[in-house]
């Protein structure tokens, strides 16, 4: 549930504390540093979950006592387990299967501290009777609309009619499909490091955005402003580790009721905390509806490009930026070593930040026909 739910069930008594991303960061690098000592493909998915690729590894650990290579796969995978259980202190859940979402569905029935697999032509009898929520890529939403035409399981959804229904829900029907058939082109796919945000040198692919949702909904217009001018401090200092400057800037803003807005503008590129919060507060004000509460807001930067070096001319010189320092300081000390003035949280008389906000993150994809034979395990 979110921290806003969380708060209201919650005693009084119930003390709230943010969280230590730069506790979670090594873990989580310890952790795969377990996973690459048995096999070299290993893709970060969260803070706290990995895909492997096994794939030609039964010869490697092959062993007299097991009955095949599924079995030899399956011992592996618990003496990894148990190796993050002695080397990390944590405990861990994995799931076998011949895709990342099989793989995935799996980890669920493992936890707290197991293992399940699902070998090859047995996935129809492990997803049958799994409900529908259960599949990645099959959110709240969709969920309510297929409960709505009472499809409850993806048995039910795999063999819906012909009809309404049925292309109603035919995305959610092709990831299932997906699934079952095994067919996952796209390998491991790429890495996602978690909490600090992925943002290697020179990468100008995709975007850079970062967003809020707030413990309480804002209604004050600086409190909102101030929300901005911080976001546009983020994914600005991004672009510049990153060696990069953006087009186009976009503005999201969620509402107490749910409705999202999106807004984006694209001119002279920049990696300009000042020219960006300009551009998404004129956004802002012309799309917000004051008699609305700001749940979530978000800034994208895309359109990214490595700037042109540009010959100097006399007429044209700048004095030094800021950024530069505040780069040096946030590069040994972290980001919130130093911040925008105005971007500093106000504090309310009971202590706790106005506006506190959480994070948040994101998910895969996916039906009959369980080709038996070799196939990739992850």
């Amino acid at each position: 549930m979110s921290i806003r739910e969380a708060s209201k069930l919650a005693p009084p008594q119930t003390v709230f504390l943010r969280g230590s991303h730069r506790v979670y960061g090594p873990y989580a690098e310890r952790v795969k540093q377990v996973l690459l000592d048995f096999t070299p493909e290993v893709r970060t998915a969260s803070i706290d979950e990995f895909y492997l690729d096994f794939s030609g590894c039964e010869r490697l650990y092959a062993q007299p006592g097991d009955a095949d290579a599924d079995a030899t796969i399956e011992r592996v995978v618990r003496q990894m387990r148990q190796a993050i259980q002695d080397r990390v202190g944590l405990p861990a859940s994995a799931g076998i299967g011949c895709t990342r979402v099989i793989a995935k569905m799996a980890s669920r029935p493992a936890k707290p501290a197991g293992v399940v697999m699902v070998r090859a032509g047995e996935e129809w009898d492990f997803l049958r009777d799994q409900p529908v929520r259960a599949m990645p890529g099959i959110g709240p939403s969709a969920e309510t609309r297929l409960v709505r035409d009472g499809v409850l399981t993806l048995g039910q959804l795999l063999t819906l009619p012909a009809g309404p229904i049925r292309q109603r829900h035919q995305g959610a029907i092709a990831r299932l499909v997906h699934a079952l058939d095994g067919d996952d082109r796209g390998g491991l796919g790429r890495d996602r490091p978690a909490f600090q945000e992925h943002d290697p040198e020179g990468l100008s692919v995709g975007s850079i955005s970062n967003e809020r949702t707030f413990f309480a909904s804002l209604d004050d217009v600086a409190a909102v402003e101030r929300q901005l001018l911080s976001l546009s401090d983020r994914v600005c200092w991004r672009a510049r580790k990153r060696g990069v400057t953006a087009r186009t800037v976009t503005l999201k803003l969620r509402t107490a009721d749910f409705k999202t807005i999106t807004r984006g503008r694209t001119g002279p590129r920049t990696d300009d905390p000042g020219a960006v919060f300009e551009v998404v507060r004129e956004l802002l004000h012309a799309s917000w509806d004051r008699s609305e509460r700001v749940r979530l807001l978000g800034i994208a930067l895309t359109g990214l490009s490595r700037p042109t070096p540009q010959l100097e001319l006399p007429w044209a010189v700048e004095g030094p930026r800021a950024e530069a320092a505040v780069d040096a300081l946030r590069a040994r000390f972290g980001f919130d070593a130093v911040r925008l003035g105005v971007a500093v949280p106000v504090q309310r008389k009971e202590g706790r930040e106005a506006g506190a906000v959480r994070s948040r993150r994101s998910s895969d994809r996916s039906g009959p026909s369980g080709r038996p034979g070799p196939r990739p395990r992850r």
